[in-house]
Order: C-alpha cells, then structure tokens, then sequence
C-alpha cells in the first residue's frame, strides 16, 4: 500500500475500513485492535485512530473507556431509519419517471440485470451490481445525484442487507425481484413497479428477524449494552 502522508492517503484507510465494516470483513461487534489494524494496513496507528473517530461519528465503531473499540453491533432501529429513507426517496423517483426514458440508462440497466443472473457471481459482486441497479433507476428519473446521500446514510441498512445476502441460499430471488421491477418500469406500469419496489426494499426486515433467531449477538438489543472483560471480551 502507498504509503500514508497525504490527504488523500488518508482518505483512502477510512474508505478501507469502512468497507471492512459494511462487507462484514470485520463482524458485528468484533474488537478492533489499532495496532493489529495498522499492520494489516502497513499503515501507522494515526490514520488508523483518525478513521476510527470517523467510523464512531457514524454510528459503525464504539468506543468503550477501559475495555476497548469495537465494531458496532448492526441496530435495527437505524437500518428500520435508513430503510425509510431510502425508500421515501426511490419511490419519489418512481414518480419522477419520464415518458420517454433515456435507452442508454436502460440498455446499461439490462446489462446490470444479465450480470445478476450469472452462475458464479460472489456476493459482493451481486451486491454491487445490486446498488448500481437501483442507481441505475434513479438516474432514469434524473435524480442520479441523490444516491450519494442515501448511501453515506445506510451503513447499518446495507449490513442488515449483506447478512441477508449470506442468510439466503442464492441471490437469484433479489434478481428476480429486479427483473420484475425493471419490466414494469419500461412496460409503463407504474402500480405495479411501486409495490414491487416496496415489497422489495422491506424484504431486509424480514431477513433481520431469521438472522437475529440463530445469531443474536450480530445485533444491537440495548443502547446501553457493552462488552465487558473477563478472561475474553464479551458483550452483555
């Protein structure tokens, strides 16, 4: 890795170990160790402490005195916040469509839609075509630019969604749930792209319930909760 002077440098350990965060790299709740960070990093401890405060002020790190940092736990009550968000604001876009749709956002939204179907695509592949798609969609009504805030918004939301992800055997029902969407948006059916794009935003709350059932310690339960030592750190 480069090596971290600069600005941009610095930016760029942040943006490292928020993605550790969101793509589960590093779980929910996992103690997070500075110096094993930045040898992992081949960076010093100050960037690595630096992006930390930041991760803190998104709710996605904790800070415990005299016990220690920690992944935070996912908390359903800020994935339920982003997912209204998010959903507000792509179902307004919905509204937004034009009569005339731009081909070139649509013939790129067919292609994503080809990639999702594909035998050997990893998770974080179908995740990522999973946030271009829906980009994607925004972009057909015009506002493309307002993904950016909804993404710096979702952190816990987009956990609660790679969980499901993993929880799931396939991701060919989210596809399949893309496809139906798109149909209905190039076929004019507007009803029908809103309740399948409703049915399919919600679809996280139902996958936070199983998961929780066999691994409550992924999530936050008590705003208060903390892990405390005994001869292993572990949470209350």
């Amino acid at each position: 890795m480069p090596p971290t002077n600069g600005r941009t440098s610095r930016r760029d350990i942040y943006l490292k170990l928020r993605q550790m965060v969101l793509s589960l790299e590093l779980a929910p709740g996992a103690a997070l160790s500075e110096n094993e960070l930045a040898a992992s990093l081949g960076v010093s401890r100050t960037p690595v402490r630096e992006s930390l405060i930041l991760l803190v002020q998104e709710g996605l790190v904790q800070v415990f005195p005299k016990i220690g940092s920690f992944v935070a736990r996912v908390d359903p009550a800020q994935v339920a916040d982003a997912q209204f968000l998010r959903e507000a604001v792509e179902m307004a876009s919905l509204d937004d469509l034009p009569e005339r749709l731009d081909s070139a956002v649509v013939e790129e939204l067919r292609g994503n839609l080809n990639r999702q179907r594909h035998p050997d695509l990893g998770l974080e592949e179908f995740f990522d075509l999973d946030e271009a798609f829906h980009q994607g969609l925004m972009r057909l009504s015009g506002h493309g630019n307002a993904w950016t805030t909804v993404a710096a918004a979702k952190g816990h939301l987009d956990r609660a969604r790679r969980l499901g992800l993993h929880e799931n055997e396939s991701p060919a029902v989210f596809a399949a749930q893309h496809h139906e969407i798109f149909e209905a948006i190039v076929g004019g059916n507007l009803p029908l792209a809103r309740t399948a794009m409703r049915t399919h935003l919600r679809a996280v709350f139902s996958d936070i319930e199983r998961i929780r059932a066999h691994s409550p310690e992924l999530f936050a339960t008590d705003v208060s909760s903390m892990p405390v030592r005994r001869n292993v750190v572990v949470w209350e």
